[in-house]
């Protein structure tokens, strides 16, 4: 998820996506128009008097509501913090923590497949927040504070609380999900505990769905939604890392000598032919045996019709080239573009010699013939990982 990045806690770059500047104002909005309805549900959970009639004077019910939602989005933050220094424990590295419309998310390098350790990452997140209200709870009872400074500590100790016990429901990938995940895998493959995890979460998302509808709350519509989606996702992820085990790129790739490649001047109606009656939408760039860049369909189409006759290859093609190595698996190739946003990848050797191509197609045609054959009919073999020519051609 990406972000404005504000800065960097024990080595994590912390971000704040664009829809966080949305709902904090809004967060402060609601918080301040109702605070004291606020006052009374604080007051009532933890037997406390919070005079409503000192927070609601001039424009101080906004002063209240921007300081308690800043504090919400802030114990979200420490949240995040509790699932991602657990898990840098355990060796795995932390992309960023992201604030955004719906609180926070960790982006791990790599999620942790042993269930003691994804149990432990997911629960601590929990116990923060906990730990935050317990905190402010024991604050609010024990120290004189004035009416305002008790309303936002009384609200952050009631919030996180909360926050705690809705992130624990099942919605995977939510962290109640994860620790339901985590219990499964003590006596399942990873794989099918995602898939039951996952099926899980839709159905948490479904009814939460609904009583958003219901409700007329479009915000945990919304959230519905979202957890819907990221479980389907995840649970696709994880299927097709468990399918791609043992497959690496060599396996899938076009080999050097049967990729068709294109030369820099060649014009760029020439290319535009050639990828109509070829059927193909890349092509790596190629002189004198040296690859010099690659060139798509999105390339040559910046190029106005009138002008492709004058216009090369060369003029149009991408240098800065993302390359995966052949004796990578398939799955990070995937993710590597994925985390580049292109179709395909150069496959370079260790001197960074063009040794083939692999496309997001080459992949996916890979995987229905494992999901659709199974490993065993394809002579995949789980001592040595060996997938036999599949004819990756698709670039």
């Amino acid at each position: 998820m990406r972000g404005i990045r504000i800065g960097r806690v024990a080595g994590i770059p912390i971000q704040l996506n664009w829809t966080f500047l949305l709902i904090l104002p809004l967060f402060a909005y609601l918080i301040g128009s109702q605070v004291g309805e606020f006052a009374g549900i604080v007051g009532d959970t933890f037997g406390v008097a919070i005079p409503a009639a000192a927070l609601t004077g001039g424009s101080l019910p906004w002063v209240l509501g921007t300081a308690a939602a800043l504090g919400l989005f802030v114990s979200v933050l420490l949240h995040e913090f509790g699932h991602s220094l657990t898990a840098m424990h355990y060796g795995y590295e932390i992309e960023s923590i992201t604030l955004w419309l719906f609180g926070g998310v960790a982006s791990f390098e790599e999620m942790p497949e042993d269930w003691k350790q994804e149990f432990t990452v997911a629960i601590m997140g929990p116990v923060v927040s906990v730990a935050l209200g317990v905190v402010t709870y024991v604050v609010l009872i024990s120290v004189a504070l004035p009416p305002t400074v008790a309303f936002v500590v009384g609200y952050l100790a009631l919030m996180n609380l909360v926050l705690a016990a809705f992130n624990m429901l099942p919605g995977f990938p939510m962290d109640g999900g994860r620790v339901l995940r985590a219990l499964l895998a003590r006596n399942r493959p990873h794989a099918r505990a995602t898939q039951i995890a996952a099926e899980v979460g839709k159905v948490f998302a479904f009814l939460l769905g609904l009583f958003g509808l219901l409700g007329g709350n479009w915000l945990t519509v919304g959230l519905a939604f979202f957890i819907y989606i990221a479980a389907s996702s995840e649970a696709q992820q994880t299927t097709m890392r468990a399918a791609f085990e043992g497959v690496s790129v060599d396996d899938i790739m076009t080999p050097r000598e049967e990729l068709n490649v294109v030369h820099p001047n060649d014009s760029v109606a020439k290319l535009m032919e050639r990828m109509f009656r070829e059927r193909h939408t890349g092509y790596p760039v190629v002189k004198s045996g040296t690859l010099l860049g690659m060139v798509t369909l999105e390339d040559a189409q910046g190029v106005r019709e009138v002008e492709r006759d004058a216009y090369t290859v060369q003029d149009v093609m991408e240098t800065d080239l993302a390359s995966v190595t052949p004796d990578a698996d398939a799955v990070t190739a995937l993710e590597t573009m994925q985390r580049h946003s292109v179709g395909r990848l150069v496959v370079v050797d260790g001197d960074g010699e063009l040794v083939g191509l692999i496309s997001r197609t080459d992949l996916m045609t890979a995987f229905n013939i494992i999901q659709q054959g199974g490993r065993e009919s394809i002579g995949i073999s789980t001592d040595t990982g060996v997938l036999p020519d599949i004819g990756g051609r698709s670039v």
